[in-house]
């Protein structure tokens, strides 16, 4: 095995360690247990992944969040969602809190996509805390018919 393809094994061990903790989703079960409720609740967005022959479609709930503390990249297959949740509260305001769920703060998302996706043609909208998002399939990643000979 040479060094070329240990990291290639290492990475698609990478990826299927990140499967298996996406369908654990420790994140929800264990929140009321946290050393650091306050840490715990920092959300990042919860996103529902679709596709169809053309585009890949992506989801994701955001709210609380506004369209200027947000910022979307896209890398071959590889998107990612940086933003912050900015506290309800004003600055100075004194308050105890007896539950406290809605988190604050700056998130970063990473997200695999199925394909290579067009970046340069993608269209993304926030609305009323869901960020809707239409990614074009890279020419490369679209089906292609084979004609077979007889």
């Amino acid at each position: 095995m040479n060094h070329w393809d240990l990291l290639v094994e290492m990475d698609n061990m990478r990826r299927e360690m990140d499967d298996i903790f996406r369908r654990m989703d420790f994140g929800r079960r264990y929140r009321d247990r946290a050393f650091f409720p306050e840490l715990a609740y920092r959300d990042i967005p919860r996103i529902n992944i679709s596709q169809d022959a053309e585009n890949v479609y992506l989801s994701a709930l955001l709210p609380g969040v506004e369209a200027e503390n947000l910022q979307m990249n896209v890398l071959k297959n590889t998107l990612t969602l940086t933003g912050e949740r900015k506290e309800l509260m004003e600055r100075g305001e004194k308050r105890v809190f007896h539950r406290k769920e809605r988190g604050a703060g700056k998130f970063l998302r990473t997200i695999e996509l199925p394909f290579e996706v067009d970046a340069a043609k993608a269209v993304a909208e926030l609305k009323d805390g869901v960020l809707t998002v239409t990614l074009p399939k890279a020419e490369e990643a679209k089906p292609k018919r084979v004609l077979l000979k007889a």
